[in-house]
């Protein structure tokens, strides 16, 4: 393990190699979670991919006894002893977990006269430092670990974690475990299935079938809901660099249960059902595509697995229906229902997207996220301490991170103090934007308290919220379902091809783009279709208001003025190759 530079104020800093043994040898192929962040572990950085957290140490504890519990840990839970052998230098995915019954890790000791007063932000910056270095699949420990000591004594552990290996809610449950054993407590068996025992259920006759339902409910999502919950302008780009808005109110906790008291409802699925009608209306939109990141332990017997079950459920919600009642009537439904279908083979998800994707001219982008984790054991750094006051509402900004999505929320807690963070992209969101966005959330809750909200028109809910839908132009269509631009459109076909002149307009409720060809005539022959729509595939992603023509017509000199006058000289689809263009030479 590679040890970074001492932090100022360290008087000491040592690396200890701790022994475990006492767990059981395995091998078997990997889970689909483990596949599918295997696949970001390789392509992504690592300060990106990677994960952290922070675990207190008790008063009273010593270096010995902090190590034995780790130790303890590593021999109870197999995914800390798994590595992934592959060729390091190939281009292959390790397909295959190792788990072994013996062997060793390393701990750096990072020893003070004195630590910062602010024990847990210092832990919490020595944690994210971790988290630069890559970890080696095939050889590394999966927690790269530090022990911030004052004299001697282990006061805090901050660590960074393989996604291939855990998850933000395993590391919770580590972290449990970790203070139940300083306490002298027993840990009872476990009884969450391991990751070999949920690959083998996996890749059962019963686990395929579960597979292919969860790609068709993908794929019947991916051809018909908007492409992108964020088309409008100002959406460019497949990431942002976006800072973080952490929201913490009793207010909103209050209004959380009288809501769900009044309806009869889960306070989660209130809470989700607000929250998706809210990104729905403020993206002008009447379906909220969203993903449910945290959905995949749901089933009791992969609640406190150590592993990672990282995949999303893709929930839809049509939040076209009369009162905010009858939304949260079909939420759980449709929560469930993409529940149901989060577990699925990341290979055979990418190969369906990309096959979606130039089927129906789109680049769907993930761009609403939705991860409640109140339930949860305890999470992430910074999230897992419960509040001890309880402002009424309290706002408060942090950090930047570059993020693939345009809108993320984390739900941390509900009670006594509705707690979470937003993500929300700053060039749809100023500051002020943003606040008014989380603020309107409780002020929905608070209204739904009282009584049902209407929903016949937006007029109800911007005044209740205080949150208005973007305003399109009219140089914005609907078409397909999704928000287009057709001149944006256009504008990417030229691109695409190399600056040929294009027009694109809306034609019976479909996207037809003209191509100019020029002179002479025949030099249009070097460009088909199938071709054209290859092209303009290649520069969609990060233009969401961008959808393919259904249509490409190449006519002679300027594109389609007037259209009738021109001569055309081919004319197809381009989504697939087995459609023969109709050539009118």
């Amino acid at each position: 393990m590679t040890t970074a530079p001492a932090p100022d104020g360290v008087t000491a800093s040592r690396t200890l190699t701790v022994r475990y043994t006492g767990g059981g040898s395995r091998r078997g192929p990997v889970t689909m979670g483990q596949a599918n962040m295997i696949r970001c572990v390789l392509r992504d950085e690592p300060d990106s991919i990677n994960i952290h957290d922070v675990w207190p140490v008790p008063d009273g504890t010593g270096m010995d006894r902090a190590l034995d519990a780790l130790a303890a840990l590593t021999a109870r839970h197999e995914a800390l002893r798994t590595t992934f052998p592959y060729d390091a230098g190939g281009d292959t995915v390790p397909t295959e977990q190792v788990v072994a019954s013996e062997g060793s890790f390393t701990v750096t000791v990072l020893d003070h006269d004195e630590l910062p007063e602010d024990a847990d932000a210092y832990a919490e910056a020595v944690a994210r430092a971790a988290r630069t270095t890559r970890f080696r699949l095939d050889l590394d420990f999966p927690l790269r670990l530090r022990i911030l000591a004052r004299a001697g004594r282990p006061i805090r552990v901050a660590l960074a974690a393989s996604h291939a290996v855990t998850d933000g809610s395993a590391l919770g449950v580590l972290r449990d475990e970790w203070l139940a054993l300083l306490a002298g407590e027993p840990l009872p068996p476990v009884t969450a299935l391991t990751p070999l025992d949920l690959a083998a259920e996996e890749h059962s006759p019963s686990g395929r079938r579960k597979s292919a339902a969860s790609l068709a409910h993908w794929e019947r999502i991916l051809r018909t809901g908007p492409q992108a919950m964020f088309a409008e302008d100002g959406a460019a780009g497949t990431e942002t660099d976006t800072p973080g808005l952490t929201l913490r109110s009793a207010r909103g906790a209050r209004a959380l249960a009288a809501a769900a008291r009044r309806t009869g409802a889960l306070p989660g699925t209130v809470l989700l059902t607000a929250w998706c009608l809210l990104t729905a209306h403020r993206a002008g939109q009447s379906v909220c595509v969203a993903a449910v990141p945290t959905s995949n332990r749901f089933l009791p017997k992969l609640a406190r697995s150590v592993g990672t079950l990282s995949q999303d459920a893709l929930l839809d919600l049509d939040v076209r229906v009369p009162s905010f009642d009858a939304l949260l009537a079909k939420a759980w439904g449709a929560a469930m229902n993409a529940y149901r279908h989060s577990r699925f083979d990341a290979l055979d998800l990418w190969e369906l997207i990309g096959r979606v994707t130039t089927e129906r001219g789109s680049q769907f982008a993930r761009d609403a996220v939705y991860n409640d984790i109140s339930a949860l054991p305890s999470t992430l750094a910074g999230a897992a301490a419960p509040d001890q006051d309880a402002p009424e509402l309290e706002l408060a900004w942090g950090e930047a991170q570059s993020l693939p999505t345009r809108l993320l929320t984390f739900v941390y807690e509900t009670e006594p103090v509705l707690r979470l963070a937003t993500w929300a992209d700053p060039a749809l969101f100023p500051r002020a934007a943003a606040e008014e966005l989380v603020t309107g959330l409780v002020r929905l809750l608070e209204a739904v308290a009282e009584a049902d909200v209407p929903l016949d028109t937006p007029g109800p809910l911007t005044e209740v919220t205080g949150v208005r839908p973007v305003v399109r132009g009219p140089e914005w269509a609907r078409v397909d379902g999704c928000w287009v631009r057709p001149a944006a459109v256009a504008e990417a076909l030229s691109e695409a091809l190399g600056g040929r002149p294009v027009e694109v307009a809306v034609e019976d409720t479909r996207l037809t783009a003209y191509i100019g060809v020029g002179e002479p005539a025949a030099h249009y022959s070097d460009m088909t279709p199938d071709q054209a729509h290859a092209a303009l595939m290649g520069v969609l992603p990060g233009r969401p208001g961008v959808l393919a023509p259904h249509r490409y017509v190449f006519v002679e000199g300027p594109p389609r003025q007037p259209a009738a006058a021109q001569r055309i000289l081919r004319e197809g689809t381009g989504r697939s190759s087995r459609e023969m263009p109709h050539d009118h030479r």
